[in-house]
């Protein structure tokens, strides 16, 4: 199932480029009208935010009046582990975002101490679909009131039966989230604050729910970047995790973040993550890098 949605939505992808640079002339429906570096980039479930946290923002450079979209491949190496993501979206007339991402877990050496085997992968998918309700946190800049957006995350692990085995309760799950974004652009500032209702083990790469909890309960997340130029910024992301697993305690993730666009097309990301204890491995920190292509 994965891979024909990443199918589908790529072919979306690639044909709405095609009829933007048919239609240049002729319409403004993908004119990219959003300024630079508000297009944000796909978080690791492929929603617009940063590359671990929500924003309320529609990802893109659609207006009100546009269509925009977004490809993203990132990938995180950790101490003992990898993370890849590949990630693609749609934004709807900067109302409605539509994304997809699917993820490889590379458990490396730390598999076959585990008695699954040398680089063995837990792979994922999401589904995602965001709304903003009211607000623009772009161009409303005569008021303290920020942009708010709700969405929904539906996550798949192909790994039921391990799952089962560290004791995880679903190898599915849908998680539901609230964001507010506000940017301030005289102080080159942008604060995005979210809550998920959810109980993902590691995002979902470990299942969802445990022995030590199997119920959904409200996390935070946030982030604060700072624009440095206009095509540079640099931030910090935070997000709080459940701790459902009795074989293996999670920990709050956080990152330091450089986004940096060498066209407004293009976003490349640099970061260093601490996601804590993983899979009973320690101190798990590392790089986080990403390529975002974008309109």
């Amino acid at each position: 199932m994965k891979k024909t949605w990443l199918l589908f939505l790529c072919s979306a992808l690639t044909s709405l480029s095609v009829c933007a640079a048919e239609e240049a002339n002729q319409t403004n429906l993908f004119g990219s009208g959003k300024l630079n570096l508000t297009g944000l980039i796909p978080n690791i479930d492929g929603a617009a935010g940063g590359g671990i946290t929500h924003s309320a923002i529609i990802g893109g450079y659609g207006t009100e009046d546009q269509v925009g979209a977004a490809f993203n491949y990132s990938q995180t190496s950790l101490s003992d582990f990898e993370l890849k993501t590949t990630a693609v979206s749609v934004g709807l007339f900067n109302r409605v975002e539509l994304s997809f991402s699917e993820s490889e877990f590379d458990t490396q050496k730390v598999g076959a101490a585990l008695g699954l085997g040398e680089n063995y992968t837990f792979e994922n998918t999401s589904i995602n679909l965001k709304v903003n309700i009211f607000g623009d946190a772009i161009l409303e800049q005569d008021t303290w009131l920020p942009q708010v957006s709700i969405g929904a995350s539906k996550k798949e692990s192909d790994n039921a039966n391990v799952l089962a085995l560290i004791g995880a309760t679903k190898s599915e799950d849908t998680e539901t989230f609230i964001a507010a974004s506000k940017l301030f652009l005289d102080h080159s500032f942008l604060v995005n604050v979210s809550a998920r209702n959810t109980r993902a083990n590691q995002n979902g790469i470990l299942g969802f729910g445990g022995d030590q909890n199997s119920k959904k309960k409200w996390y935070l997340e946030g982030s604060l970047a700072y624009l440095l130029a206009d095509n540079l910024a640099v931030g910090i992301e935070m997000k709080q995790n459940p701790d459902n697993l009795g074989f293996a305690r999670q920990d709050h993730w956080r990152d330091i973040f450089l986004l940096y666009n060498p066209s407004k097309h293009v976003s490349l990301t640099v970061a260093y993550v601490d996601l804590g204890e993983v899979a009973l491995q320690e101190d798990q920190s590392g790089l986080y890098t990403s390529l975002t292509l974008q309109f």
